[in-house]
C-alpha cells in the first residue's frame, strides 16, 4: 500500500472515530448548574478535548492496524465481499 493511500485511510479513519468519542463523558452546563451567560446550556461544561484528540488517535491506530493486516494478507477478497450479492465476474 502507497503511503499516501495508508495516510488517506488512517485520515478518514481518525474523522470517523473522533465523531464517535465526541459525546464520551460529556455533561451539559445545565446539568452541571454552572451555565456560563451567553452560551447554550447544552454546551459542554468541560469538554475535555486533548483527552478525546489522545483517545480518537489511539483508537484509530488499533482500527488502522487491523485494516492493514486484513490488507497485506489479503484476508478479505473482493470475490468474497461480492458473494452475498451474487455478482459474477
Amino acid at each position: 500500500m502507497p503511503i499516501s493511500a495508508a495516510l488517506a485511510v488512517f485520515w478518514l479513519i481518525w474523522w470517523v472515530v473522533l465523531f464517535a468519542v465526541l459525546p464520551w463523558g460529556i455533561r451539559s452546563q445545565q446539568e452541571g448548574d454552572a451555565t456560563v451567560p451567553g452560551t447554550d446550556p447544552g454546551a459542554p461544561a468541560i469538554p475535555h478535548l486533548k483527552w478525546k484528540l489522545v483517545w480518537t488517535t489511539v483508537v484509530a491506530l488499533a482500527i488502522f492496524a487491523g485494516f492493514y493486516v486484513v490488507y497485506v494478507n489479503q484476508l478479505v477478497s473482493l470475490d468474497f465481499l461480492a458473494s452475498p450479492f451474487h455478482f459474477k465476474q
